[in-house]
């Protein structure tokens, strides 16, 4: 297929399919709602990894589409360089398996078209985000995410839901609040939106105030976004409102998309990372990274150890980004991939018991191993990963993390990322101990294994958690290291967006 044709069905395929799922899902079955979701999923996938082929023999391994034939930075345009397809692989593919595991999931809530609709609004979010190449079309995408997990927040619509969508409502406002004024503060310095022609811009003027004020309000905006600690109060209560299928969406990708990724390209491809960035950085993972996992030792409630997780784990890959070196840009990508797989799988594992024992504290659990051995063995494997227990994937991207650290001369962070990995190990070994060893609970006798869509895309994701640390072979790496060539090489996405657009 022509690279000129694929770009646009990132946006166009999940927006489609959120709409005529809402007009179409009225008057049929439950299955072929079913099958109307999985299938756009598919297909997303799918032209994910075309797209990645595509790349390889782009002119300047850049794939660009002009919107109605308008060239930037006079026309909106949409561009995917290997940073990008790299998101867009990890949030569709994650997207897939959680699709399938809602059609199982999903069948104690009663209005599945609305469910899949705003599930495909979210992902039409994120995918547009990674694909934009203006700044005021990733803010209008980020919203149309952020506006679809509001909702999907309080999908349940008890007490406790409503009162977290509002609260990650609000957070979520005041975020994109200080985001839109960034955007509009450099718009008026640069007289221009597109970011290709922005970073030029940027990169030919002197202004002494202009970049350090932006930085400082997009770093509280997309940390906001990310729940990188000071901005983190969210994530909490969040994440274990929502039904497990979001929260791994949240979680898995979500933060990711709307935080990291969008962090990371403007401030290497626009606005042009400093020292003095990459330390506020590392500051940030530091202390994301030991406060979650310090605050996740004390829960009981399943699926709020498993929030208070991501927020240390997003430090590890803001940590690993914030060294700034090429291997330290390679394991915080590489931890964001893992960290995509085995938190959604965590998540997943969570939703499966609670739909099978009806509850998620701990403390009312026991014995799950011998009732539910297919998500006793999964969410073993996903522990392992997230602890950075050898073979599994987590293992390889937090030793980068960690070598990289001690290659930068950072001892200290390279200190806090080996007790936060340990600490990570106490906390799981927690879960595993009172949900899944011990003696079964006279409680939990007649509880049965989770529905088969459910296991398929737990022990899909189970899988690639066993088997990710093989993209570290020399075939396998240039799908991270082409990533992290974006970013280190951060004005030369301006120059080949200009440079093509100039042909």
């Amino acid at each position: 297929m022509n690279s000129i044709n694929v770009v646009p069905l990132f946006v166009i395929i999940p927006l489609f399919s959120a709409f005529f799922i809402s007009i179409v899902g009225k008057f049929v079955k439950r299955n072929a709602v079913y099958a109307l979701s999985v299938i756009p999923c598919i297909l997303l996938s799918f032209f994910s990894f075309n797209a990645l082929r595509l790349l390889q023999s782009a002119p300047g391994h850049m794939l660009l589409y002009k919107i109605g034939g308008w060239a930037p930075p006079f026309g909106i345009c949409m561009a995917v360089d290997a940073f990008g397809v790299f998101m867009l692989v990890v949030v569709n593919l994650v997207a897939l398996f959680i699709c399938i595991y809602s059609t199982g999931y999903m069948e104690k809530y009663t209005d599945m078209p609305k469910f899949f609709t705003l599930f495909f609004l979210m992902l039409t979010g994120m995918n547009g985000l990674i694909v934009t190449g203006d700044l005021f079309n990733l803010f209008v995408f980020l919203e149309i995410a952020s506006v679809a997990s509001y909702a999907l927040v309080a999908f349940g619509t008890e007490a406790e839901e409503l009162e977290a969508a509002f609260k990650y409502a609000i957070m979520g406002s005041v975020a994109s609040c200080f985001i839109f004024l960034g955007i509009a503060f450099l718009y008026g310095f640069t007289s221009t939106l597109n970011m290709a022609d922005m970073a030029r811009v940027l990169a030919t003027s002197h202004s002494v105030f202009i970049i350090p004020f932006v930085s400082a309000l997009f770093i509280m905006g997309f940390g906001l976004k990310a729940a990188l600690v000071p901005f983190h109060a969210w994530l909490p209560d969040a994440h274990p409102s929502a039904p497990a299928s979001i929260s791994a969406m949240l979680s898995g990708v979500l933060i990711k998309t709307l935080g990291v990724y969008a962090l990371a390209r403007i401030f290497f491809n626009v606005l042009g990372i400093t020292a003095t960035h990459l330390a506020v950085f590392r500051f940030l993972g530091a202390i994301s990274l030991v406060i979650g996992v310090v605050l996740a030792l004390s829960q009981w409630d399943l699926k709020r150890l498993l929030a208070y997780h991501s927020i240390s784990q997003i430090g590890y890959v803001v940590l690993g980004i914030g060294i700034g070196t090429p291997l330290g840009i390679f394991g915080g990508l590489f931890h964001l991939l893992n960290h995509s797989v085995f938190k959604s799988l965590l998540f997943l594992n969570s939703g499966a018991i609670d739909y099978s024992v009806g509850t998620r504290d701990l403390k009312h659990m026991s014995g799950l191993k011998e009732k539910m051995p297919i998500t006793a063995g999964t969410n073993m494997i996903a522990s392992m990963s997230i602890a950075g227990i050898p073979p599994f994937n987590g293992f390889f991207s937090k030793l980068i993390i960690i070598f990289a650290c001690v290659q930068a001369g950072y001892f200290g962070y390279c200190l806090i990322a080996i007790v936060g990995s340990i600490l990570t190990l106490a906390s799981f070994m927690k879960v595993q101990r009172y949900a899944f060893l011990g003696e079964l609970r006279q409680a939990c006798q007649n509880v049965k294994e989770a529905p088969f869509v459910m296991k398929f895309s737990m022990i899909a994701l189970a899988v690639i958690c066993v088997l990710g640390g093989f993209l570290l072979l020399p075939s396998l790496r240039p799908f991270i290291n082409n990533a992290v060539d974006v970013l280190i090489e951060g004005a030369k996405y301006s120059a080949i967006i200009l440079g093509e657009t100039a042909k």
